[in-house]
């Protein structure tokens, strides 16, 4: 049926047309891979639970496999047509590879359309059980390397560009593993990837990313891109982000929302003040802030549905004014406290 006054335009093609921005096209760091500033993860889609304030409320119709697939291909669709040139997936994260290459698929979108990444080091273990005791197992072994390695490459092909080290922290000894090093460099001299990363996770981020980042393996640097958590709330990895930009690392924030608190909860109503004068939702001045670092080349978003990423797309057109800022300095918190609060969230 045709609605009065013409046919219905598509919604990502109602997002782009509000749109005054785009997201810019930046390099990866010296990846010579290309990304824009925004980047979709897709934690939130590819499996029913996740870590996020709100997350039990975000699919009403049910969460089975082919509602999840469909609604992940809505956020792709959108995304696409907002200008948005990377997607991060993981091995943990349900089924999101595989729904990232049947869309892909059904799209017809080639290698060289879009930059894509992906993670290793955790197992998705729940079965698409919502209240599972464990969702995820972590294991940094060679075996789960190339076991989930030769799982992603089955699926996405050569769409992926980028493979990241998933969660490494000094403790775990991945940065001490020679075997592990060395494959991960041997995958990028392979044209396997085309990026070697890590992403990184607690209080002792800026440590181990100091660490990571001299690494080199037979004359090789072992990682490219670095992928950190940074937001209004947690800021202590800032200053090894920057020094790791400026050696030539590609830095990707995630958890720019940090899991919906700004969003949702204390922290987002103290937000509130600020956003109502600028006329958006705490989540847009939250990214504003990420994407106003100079060394952040791609801010991940997680958005569920379409219009929770109409809703982050208005960090685009905003700026924030000294007012604004100040305000935002009065939220950050010290990151033991951060790490705390972010380890009390439940999966929902």
């Amino acid at each position: 049926m045709i609605a009065p006054g013409g046919p219905k335009v598509p919604r990502s093609e109602r997002i782009l047309g509000r749109m005054q921005s785009r997201p810019k096209s930046l390099p990866l760091g010296r990846t010579g891979l290309s990304v824009s500033a925004f980047g979709v993860g897709l934690a939130a889609l590819g499996r029913p639970g996740y870590i996020n304030l709100g997350h039990d409320r975000d699919f009403p119709k049910g969460r089975s496999i082919d509602a999840m697939r469909e609604a992940t291909f809505a956020v792709l669709d959108a995304a696409r047509a907002a200008g948005i040139t990377y997607v991060d997936a993981a091995r943990s994260y349900g089924r999101a590879e595989e729904f990232l290459a049947a869309w892909l698929e059904r799209r017809g979108i080639g290698p060289d359309e879009l930059t894509i990444g992906t993670k290793w080091g955790y197992t998705y273990v729940a079965d698409w059980q919502t209240n599972a005791p464990v969702h995820e197992v972590k294991d940094h072994s060679l075996a789960t390397l190339k076991r989930q390695i030769a799982e992603s490459t089955r699926l996405l092909g050569s769409h992926l560009d980028l493979l990241q080290v998933h969660s490494a922290t000094l403790d775990s000894g991945i940065l001490e593993s020679a075997e592990v090093l060395d494959e991960l460099v041997g995958l990028r001299c392979d044209g396997v990837v085309r990026a070697i990363g890590l992403t990184l996770s607690g209080t002792a981020q800026a440590q181990t990313l100091r660490v990571a980042s001299g690494l080199e393996r037979g004359g090789e640097r072992v990682f490219d891109t670095v992928q950190a958590t940074f937001n209004v709330l947690e800021r202590s990895a800032a200053d090894a982000l920057a020094e790791a930009h400026a050696q030539g690392m590609g830095v990707l924030v995630k958890e720019a929302l940090a899991n919906g608190r700004l969003v949702l909860g204390d922290a987002a109503e103290r937000l509130e003040p600020v956003a109502d004068r600028l006329r958006v939702g705490t989540d847009a001045v939250a990214l504003r802030f990420v994407l106003e670092q100079p060394w952040a080349d791609v801010t991940l978003l997680g958005p569920a549905t379409v219009g929770h990423l109409e809703s982050n797309l208005r960090a685009l057109d905003l700026r924030l004014d000294a007012d604004a800022l100040r305000a935002l300095d009065e939220l950050r918190e010290d990151p033991a406290t951060y790490w705390g609060e972010r380890a009390a969230l439940a999966w929902h």
